[in-house]
């Protein structure tokens, strides 16, 4: 496992934040980051319609070389949203597009289709093998079952999904780069069961994989640690990001509509929440995640570029290096057939 890397998205905005990568890049190698998440839907940061450019990818690459960063993965959680809107949510989801496909659910959903291409266009061209993406969502309005929801309402909600996905997928694999599904509630893709639904909608696509974080499943009650050892094979991206769950006399889940600071389940800066992280760290190396161990600062609470400092500094602290020797290997011995049956009082002791 590599790290610390940032993601940059809650780094993007007015003073005190960043508006342009150099700012934001010597902010995160000031901090120790080695590599960066970056988003694709501000073209201030990275211009997806520049992807056929070589000049404009050398330009990045250079920048970023410049201050002693990679790139950990690219990050197009916005417009792969936009893919799969339920109409419910359309308002809401106009915010996260362009201004001249808001209000056209046709076309928006058209300019998002483009905008993922272009992601992976672009990821192809920096040599960056993994994208981050959310689902969409098209039942999640009926996720509790109340009234109860027919069951072909979901198989159907789930064979659109995996038409919309299904060429994604195939470009994605065409370019060398796996689509790391953020599974987060608001997608269809929200924990380990939706993931496997679409999976098997999908024929088992090698190129559909997890962007695993813990605290998305923390607040859901998933267990974390478990699920890494359930599904550390699509395991492709990690999060690195807090969060805790206070029992309440009044609230649950799903949070009584209160803002994050009055919820149950919050997110919170690295180290001040509840997640085992030790764990997390120790299952993701045992089985081998050869990924980044990227930040994601998302807090009620805390200062974001103080989240960023004492961030860096607990991946750094959690990274492990894989021993090389076994710590008994001294004492070991090897033996034969006889050895051993003697070893086990067997045959005729000799």
């Amino acid at each position: 496992m590599r790290g610390p890397s940032l993601f940059i998205a809650q780094y993007i905005g007015p003073p005190p934040l960043f508006d342009g990568l150099a700012d934001v890049a010597a902010f995160a190698r000031g901090l120790g980051f080695k590599a960066l998440q970056i988003p694709v839907h501000d073209p201030r940061i990275l211009d997806i319609t520049r992807a056929d450019d070589p000049a404009y990818v050398a330009q990045i690459e250079l920048l970023l070389a410049d201050h002693g960063l990679g790139i950990s993965e690219l990050a197009a959680q916005r417009m792969s949203q936009l893919l799969a809107v339920h109409p419910a949510y359309d308002e809401l989801a106009d915010g996260l597009a362009p201004v001249e496909v808001r209000g056209n659910r046709l076309a928006r959903q058209a300019r998002a289709e483009q905008d993922l291409r272009g992601a992976i266009a672009l990821a192809e061209r920096l040599s960056v093998r993994k994208l981050a993406v959310f689902s969409g969502g098209l039942a999640w309005p009926y996720f509790y079952p109340y009234p109860p929801s027919p069951p072909q309402l979901f198989e159907r909600a789930f064979a659109e999904l995996a038409r919309i996905w299904q060429p994604m997928l195939d470009a994605a694999d065409a370019a060398n780069v796996d689509l790391c599904f953020e599974l987060h509630p608001g997608q269809d893709l929200h924990d380990g069961a939706t993931f496997e639904r679409f999976l098997g909608l999908v024929d088992n696509h090698p190129r559909a994989k997890i962007l695993y974080d813990p605290s998305h499943l923390r607040l859901q009650h998933v267990d974390y640690l478990g699920f890494i050892d359930r599904y550390h094979t699509r395991i492709g991206a990690f999060h690195v990001k807090d969060a805790e769950f206070n029992v309440s006399a009044s609230r649950g889940v799903y949070g009584g509509y209160a803002g994050w600071l009055d919820r149950p389940g919050r997110f919170r800066s690295l180290g001040d929440g509840d997640i085992d992280f030790r764990g997390i760290f120790s299952r993701l190396t045992r089985y081998g995640f050869d990924g980044w161990a990227t930040l994601e600062w998302e807090c009620c609470l805390k200062n974001a570029h103080d989240g960023a400092a004492e961030g860096a500094r607990f991946i750094e602290q959690h990274l492990i290096r894989v021993t090389e020797t076994a710590f008994d290997a001294g004492m070991r011995r090897s033996g034969s057939g006889t050895d051993i049956d003697r070893m086990l009082g067997l045959g005729d002791g000799r």
